[in-house]
């Protein structure tokens, strides 16, 4: 018993969560990161650095984004999980508001818990919640940038 219950604790402590197959619905009926981006008025923007590529992020208006704002220019590596995300545990906790989010875009940036900062670039589906921050809106090569294994990332306040 001692056995299983290490062994529970230590997948745990992998990734910040497992994945999830490929999205096969677009018409979700529920409001997607982006949509809320979308809507919102006065945009936060922050950069993200790969390989010398430059992304442009739209930050969405609560205290998690701004709590990561105040902590830039941050130089990250981040470790890669499933073939769909790059993650990085924080030293120091993020404000969390988790919620379930159905579907992940390619370019979103959330929180998972209070302190796993998370980049996708895969769509997927999930019931996981997460913590919204933002979305990358120029990630056609985003998959590309990030590569197989781990990888090196700034995020800084637009220049």
């Amino acid at each position: 018993m001692k056995k299983i219950i290490i062994l529970i604790i230590l997948t745990s402590l992998i990734g910040c969560h497992q994945k999830i197959e490929p999205i096969d619905n677009q018409n979700q009926q529920k409001t997607t990161q982006e949509e809320k981006i979308d809507k919102k008025g006065d945009e936060e923007v922050m950069d993200l650095y790969i390989n010398n590529h430059k992304y442009d992020v739209k930050l969405l208006q609560n205290e998690t984004a701004d709590s990561l704002l105040e902590r830039l220019p941050l130089t990250v590596t981040m470790d890669e999980l499933h073939g769909n995300e790059k993650y990085i545990y924080l030293e120091q906790s993020l404000p969390s508001h988790s919620q379930k989010i159905f579907s992940i875009h390619t370019g979103d940036i959330m929180l998972f818990n209070n302190n796993c900062l998370v980049l996708f670039y895969e769509d997927f589906q999930t019931d996981y919640q997460y913590t919204p921050i933002g979305k990358i809106t120029n990630a056609q090569n985003l998959k590309e940038d990030l590569g197989k294994g781990n990888v090196q990332v700034i995020f800084q306040k637009e220049r």
